[in-house]
């Protein structure tokens, strides 16, 4: 990863802590207000949740193992994908579970609670790792910014399905592309840095 991705993980933490302690403040109900306005019964939107939905987020999973195994032998890798989207789901549900806000009050709402956004957190962690994988042994400088630039607006979109679909507030969202963020660059930090080990154990 380029070395500016690691700073940008700890923006992306304090981020996430602002919005921890202040969700229920004027600006962010007014921003969760007018996001909602905006995105609001958008069906082109909405669909994108289909990407972030559990099943299709474990059938993708199991394939990329599946290929990791195969063809690669890439076992620090699968690691690295278990650890980005198995565990990063974990830490999604116990956040739910800690600071437990109702999701937005309409007919047939979900039962689960909103902050932050599963789709948002475990959509970004599951693209960011397919990217981060598609890009890492790629020499072509613009395949690799062309995967990157996919990879966020895929995130992106699956993110803003969930205020288009009334299932979340934007707050929700934006915590969770910033929850999951830091955890992908903490966990491609310790990733790189196995590697650097076994390459120096190699000389």
């Amino acid at each position: 990863m380029k070395k500016w991705f690691y700073p940008l993980g700890l923006v992306s933490l304090l981020g996430f802590a602002a919005l921890f302690v202040s969700f229920t403040q004027d600006e962010i109900v007014q921003l969760d207000r007018k996001m909602a306005e905006l995105l609001g019964g958008n069906s082109f939107v909405t669909a994108f949740h289909h990407l972030g939905e559990t099943a299709f987020i474990m059938v993708v999973v199991l394939l990329l193992l599946a290929i990791m195994w195969i063809r690669t032998k890439n076992y620090r890798g699968m690691l690295f994908v278990l650890f980005t989207v198995g565990v990063g789901n974990v830490i999604n549900k116990l956040l739910k579970n800690w600071v437990q806000r109702e999701r937005p009050n309409i007919p047939n709402q979900l039962e689960s609670f909103s902050f932050p956004s599963g789709h948002a957190m475990v959509g970004l962690l599951y693209v960011f790792t397919i990217a981060y994988f598609l890009t890492e042994h790629q020499s072509n400088k613009m395949v690799r910014i062309s995967i990157w630039i996919g990879a966020v607006l895929l995130a992106m979109m699956i993110g803003l399905s969930r205020i288009a679909g009334s299932r979340h507030y934007a707050s929700d969202v934006l915590a969770g592309w910033m929850a999951g963020y830091t955890w992908f660059v903490l966990i491609a930090l310790l990733y790189e840095y196995r590697a650097k080990r076994l390459i120096k154990k190699k000389y």
